[in-house]
């Protein structure tokens, strides 16, 4: 018998570590237009006002480090989060179905233990050096930019952690860039294919796409947004954190 979920440890005075994935893994946050869940956060924040700490969306899954206003607001920043990009994203790929994998993971730990916050901070900054993409931390979609050049992306702000390293910002910074640099990743173990798995996946992606069903609410009128919103925050965020803003500036610039 399948075991029930186990109900989250809701803490206040707690920050959260959150991954959601695509589903089956998919690669599917590829194209810039797709990084616009920047905007769906910002939109979140309104309804919210939870404080994002860090924050890195790859190219199938998304790290979160945040702090809810009220600690049983997590559940429903998530659901609010994924149903708004799920809609986002099913419209601009053309496709229908979930776009996320199951439940989101998180793992909570207190605002005051600042060892696992620099610790938990730095694993999400360098998810593109463990993934082997690339060298360093900056990244157009991770706000690690904002924690080395103290700059003001409009959706995240500095951990307590980080400001407790230092009498000044630029001392908070230098250490926080230091301790960045030492950060070796953790080889991943080898994936393994259980039999049958790959016949099954070939049979689901065979398979026809369910229709929504008439009396499935639709939400996505209440998504859509002039893209000189959606562009202006996306704008604002990758050139706070991008390795070279004046050559990304480029791609914001009307053709």
């Amino acid at each position: 018998m399948p075991m029930p979920r186990q109900p989250r440890q809701l803490i206040s005075g707690y920050c959260y570590h959150v991954t959601i994935r695509c589903n089956n893994r998919e690669f599917k946050l590829i194209r810039d237009e797709c990084r616009e869940v920047l905007y769906a956060i910002a939109k979140c924040h309104e309804n919210y006002g939870f404080k994002l700490y860090a924050l890195c969306i790859m190219s199938n899954h998304v790290h979160y480090l945040l702090e809810p206003a009220q600690p049983d607001d997590l559940p429903k920043i998530m659901h609010w989060l994924n149903w708004y990009t799920a809609m986002c994203f099913n419209r601009m790929l053309n496709r229908t179905g979930h776009f996320w994998e199951k439940r989101y993971h998180s793992t909570g730990f207190p605002l005051s233990d600042k060892r696992r916050a620099l610790n938990t901070l730095r694993y999400i900054h360098a998810n593109l050096k463990a993934a082997n993409m690339q060298e360093g931390f900056f990244y157009d979609y991770s706000n690690y930019g904002s924690y080395d050049r103290l700059t003001t992306d409009g959706l995240t702000q500095w951990h307590p952690a980080f400001l407790a390293l230092g009498a000044t910002l630029e001392i908070c910074a230098a250490a926080y860039r230091k301790f960045c640099k030492r950060y070796k990743p953790k080889p991943k173990p080898e994936k393994r294919n259980h039999w049958g798995s790959k016949l099954l996946a070939q049979i689901k992606a065979r398979s026809k796409l369910k229709k929504k069903t008439p009396g499935q609410k639709s939400l996505w009128e209440e998504w859509h947004a002039p893209a000189e919103d959606i562009r202006k925050v996306a704008e604002k965020f990758v050139l706070a954190n991008c390795l070279n803003p004046e050559v990304v500036r480029l791609r914001f610039e009307p053709p």
